[in-house]
């Protein structure tokens, strides 16, 4: 659908440019946003190089692991029926502590991962529940959809992303979007806990 939307965007303005006498200043726009884009490609590659390195070294040195007991009580809010020492709270933490650093790229491995082993454990709940009344295979858990709500929600203290965009494109101060980014990631974050709970409650209802 979003295809089709920016095609037909993109023909409707090629057409009022050729009809208004205004085609050569969209081929010298759309030449340079090729130049431009390219070397926000770069920029934002070494970005991503540098943070999900440090995300890495994180996670070998045992950092990852013990900031994951440390979100022991968080975890255990968010996701009441997940069992402790379940593989899938250290790629929780993981994806959590990513997405707080405002690194997506890195956030997305893990948060895979984390859904892997979410359904792993939601298969063998099914088959525990094999005597009793059988449920509708494909039909997600409790935790996933609580985990997939709370990491669009996405929670951020320092958007890597946003202040890289803004130091690419001449911000005088690229880091001031990050108190007005922790404002509406908070509010966007409660409201996904505030919906996941409402719907636990009618789910078990």
């Amino acid at each position: 659908m979003l295809n089709y939307l920016w095609a037909g965007m993109i023909v409707i303005g090629i057409v009022y440019a050729a009809c208004t006498g205004h085609i050569v200043e969209v081929t010298n726009a759309a030449l340079d946003s090729s130049k431009e884009a390219i070397t926000l490609c770069i920029t934002m590659a070494g970005v991503m190089a540098f943070w999900t390195g440090l995300m890495e070294i994180a996670q070998r040195g045992g950092l990852i692991r013990a900031l994951t007991g440390r979100m022991a009580p968080v975890l255990k809010f968010l996701f009441p029926g997940l069992p402790v020492g379940h593989p899938a709270r250290e790629h929780i933490a993981t994806n959590f502590i990513a997405n707080v650093l405002g690194l997506g790229w890195a956030a997305t491995p893990a948060g895979l991962r984390a859904m892997e082993e979410l359904g792993k454990l939601e298969e063998d709940r099914r088959a525990g529940r094999a005597a009793g009344p059988a449920r509708k295979r494909g039909i997600a858990s409790n935790e996933m959809c609580t985990f997939l709500i709370i990491n669009i929600s996405s929670l951020q203290l320092i958007p890597v992303n946003v202040i890289a965009y803004r130091s690419q494109y001449g911000s005088v101060n690229p880091a001031a979007i990050v108190g007005a980014g922790i404002l509406a990631t908070s509010v966007s974050t409660g409201a996904a806990i505030l919906f996941c709970r409402v719907m636990e409650r009618k789910r078990r209802a």
